[in-house]
């Protein structure tokens, strides 16, 4: 039944993929999608207040654009973190957030990140949940979206520019964010997640004792929260409380949702290159990453604890500690799989709970972060690990290595390598540093090697721009929330401007005519030199601190 239920949600992610894919080929590429007429009135109203203008930018025009709107829309949200308890729809009377932590939260939500260090239902005002959280929800997820695309129109030889990014923008908003998270809201409102203003309500529970039971427009906020890979909660259990993921249906349509447009975004690839091929095959190789990740994280899970199975006890339902029975061991394991693999930080489980391995699993997903990925910037990372991987054929055949007919040079590679050495630098020093400092051991509630998977995981997350967190770190600090804001900061905007340099670079070249002597990069075979760039990459890169973190908490647990 587990198998079954896996199988299910994975075909309708691939059924799905196909037409929302065409969908997003004809909006990054101004061809006429379904209701473009309707959508383009309110796009040229947006345009017009705005004083927008339509004409393409240059590489480094475009990255401007797009860091100084997000600094801008940054700071109005910190702003009002940090007076909300002076404004309107604050009926249970929330306080401002302090300094630090306003600080962490404004970053964390404009990145796309969403790591939370504070409790949403008690410390968000309606107004900060609605204004300030779900708007950066939409412009967060379209920001990474909108680079995927300049990216693919750099890089796919039909563009001569990146396009512009406020067109783009709007455009991702209006035609993609927005309808698709009202269908998803209305199936959450079916489902039975509230949608309201009320206060919070006072029950009287079972026992006779009183309780104050949190409510709030949450479906709304969960449905852009799981499309735009976004993964903040509305309450501090995230998607495990009843009133964000009721049932093991809307668990579906929430997992679903997270997995829909990253996946989507890769078919439109294929249809931009006019190679439908070269998509399947990057598609594939990510399938392949992510189908070994989430076998090892069930099979884990199911197993159970190994302490507990010496011992005689029985856990015939396999390691349910941290996990809703209404999910179970495949809902949780595919739950934990995808939120990490399409970078949205969603949890409907306790991954502090997971066992050992099982918890090494989201953890190296987001260490390799290019399996799928959230909006845009998964995939932008995977095709730089494809450039990567033509690269090191051509040198071993010894002739100029190409990518889509253009030829890879010098500057594209030292850019490329400084993408993927970022990632890596920013995850471990801090961590090592929070592993060797008063203020970063203080936060660590697990002794011993858990421990030490706890600080990883949270930079891993940050650096990924993920956002999920073990939840057994006491991370509500200055250090915490300064160290981590900063690493999100560099996690997501380093990358982006690298990569966005390479697809104007590759713009600006002349396409090679295919011979036969040309490395094809559409097949079977390139997709199994893809995986196995990505894995020697992330295994010389990170193995070191997983054998110290949840290996070796493995090994003490089974010797």
């Amino acid at each position: 039944m587990d198998i079954l239920q896996i199988a299910i949600t994975l075909l309708l992610f691939i059924l799905l993929v196909i037409p929302v894919g065409k969908y997003l080929y004809k909006v990054m590429n101004f061809e006429k999608p379904f209701g473009d007429s309707f959508f383009d009135k309110i796009d040229n109203l947006i345009f017009k207040i705005a004083g927008i203008k339509k004409d393409n930018m240059h590489w480094k025009k475009y990255v401007g654009s797009l860091i100084i709107t997000n600094m801008v829309m940054a700071l109005l949200v910190y702003i009002m973190f940090r007076v909300q308890s002076l404004l309107g729809l604050n009926p249970n009377g929330i306080k401002a957030l302090e300094p630090s932590l306003a600080f962490n939260t404004a970053v964390s939500f404009i990145t796309n990140t969403n790591l939370q260090h504070y409790s949403g239902e008690w410390g968000l005002s309606y107004l900060s949940q609605m204004a300030a959280i779900t708007f950066l929800m939409f412009t967060a997820a379209a920001t990474g979206l909108a680079a995927a695309m300049a990216f693919i129109r750099g890089i796919s030889g039909r563009w001569d520019s990146l396009g512009n990014f406020f067109v783009d923008l709007v455009r991702i908003i209006t035609r993609v964010l927005l309808p698709f998270s009202i269908v998803v809201t209305l199936l959450l409102v079916w489902q039975g997640v509230p949608q309201t203003l009320s206060p919070n309500q006072t029950v009287t529970t079972i026992q006779g004792t009183l309780q104050d039971v949190p409510l709030g427009p949450v479906a709304s906020f969960e449905a852009i929260k799981q499309l735009g890979t976004n993964g903040g909660g509305f309450f501090g259990a995230n998607s495990a409380h009843p009133f964000e993921n009721p049932t093991p249906l809307s668990n579906l349509i929430e997992m679903l949702s997270m997995m829909i447009i990253p996946g989507a975004l890769v078919y439109a690839f294929g249809l931009t290159l006019k190679n439908k091929k070269q998509g399947w095959a990057i598609f594939a190789a990510m399938s392949i990453l992510f189908i070994i990740s989430l076998s090892a994280c069930y099979y884990a899970e199911k197993s159970g604890n190994p302490l507990l199975a010496r011992t005689g006890l029985s856990q015939s339902m396999g390691n349910m500690e941290g996990k809703e029975v209404r999910f179970g061991i495949a809902g949780s394991a595919l739950f934990t799989s995808i939120t990490t693999a399409f970078t949205t930080g969603a949890v409907n489980n306790m991954h502090d709970s997971l066992t050992p391995l099982g918890g090494l699993v989201p953890l190296w997903q987001m260490m390799l972060n290019v399996i799928f990925g959230g909006e845009g910037v998964g995939f932008i990372n995977m095709l730089m690990y494809a450039i990567l991987a033509v690269f090191l054929c051509g040198l071993m055949v010894g002739r100029t290595p190409e990518f889509l007919g253009k030829k890879i040079e010098g500057r594209e590679i030292k850019l490329i390598a400084l993408a993927i050495l970022v990632h890596p630098f920013i995850t471990l020093i801090p961590t090592a540093i929070a592993l060797v400092t008063s203020q970063g051991v203080a936060a660590i509630t697990n002794p011993g090697f858990h421990g030490l998977s706890q600080v990883l995981y949270e930079f891993t997350s940050a650096a990924a721009n993920n956002g999920s967190g073990f939840e057994g770190l006491s991370d509500n600090t200055l250090f915490w929330n300064v160290s981590t804001g900063v690493v999100i900061f560099l996690g997501r905007y380093i990358s982006i401007i690298a990569l966005l340099a390479v697809a104007a670079s590759m713009a600006s070249k002349k396409t090679v005519p295919i011979g036969v002597s040309t490395f094809r990069t559409d097949n079977a075979l390139f997709t199994i030199i893809l995986v196995a760039v990505v894995l020697i990459v992330g295994a010389l890169t990170f193995l070191p601190a997983i054998a110290l973190g949840p290996v070796a908490e493995h090994l003490t647990l089974v010797r």
